[in-house]
């Protein structure tokens, strides 16, 4: 087992003003793997703006703006993390959830490299043979 020790004891993290945190299943339990980048960017972000009970309001277009994404990545990121059972919105407030007991996954992408993969072999498979 590997020994923890503090590397710099001055720099030690404390909440301080703000309050957020992510547990640790968050990670240990597969939350991180079934979000999209743009889902976990979206995450972070209200997690960090949140208060203690999780709410925050911040608009779409400062959220946009502030991650640098679209406002149709944002709209697919807060989507995905509604159906994911981690936030909630009302449409003005955004309230980050407690985890749920499991992770709900990402849906498989339709443009799965494996299937285009796939499809290429087909098609030499069909030009060679005719």
């Amino acid at each position: 087992m590997i020994s923890k020790k503090i590397l710099n004891p001055e720099r030690i993290r404390r909440i301080q003003g703000g309050f957020s945190f992510i547990p640790h299943r968050f990670l240990t339990d597969g939350f991180l793997d079934s979000l999209t980048q743009k889902e976990l960017l979206l995450y972070l972000f209200l997690i960090m703006a949140s208060d203690r009970h999780g709410l925050s309001f911040y608009s779409y277009d400062a959220i946009c703006s502030l991650l640098q994404i679209t406002a149709d990545q944002y709209i697919a990121a807060r989507n995905g993390l509604i159906e994911k059972d981690l936030l909630e919105f009302d449409g003005n407030i955004f309230q980050v959830l407690e985890l749920p007991k499991d992770p709900i996954p990402s849906p498989k992408p339709e443009h799965h490299p494996l299937t285009v993969s796939k499809l290429i072999r087909q098609s030499l498979k069909e030009v060679y043979h005719d």
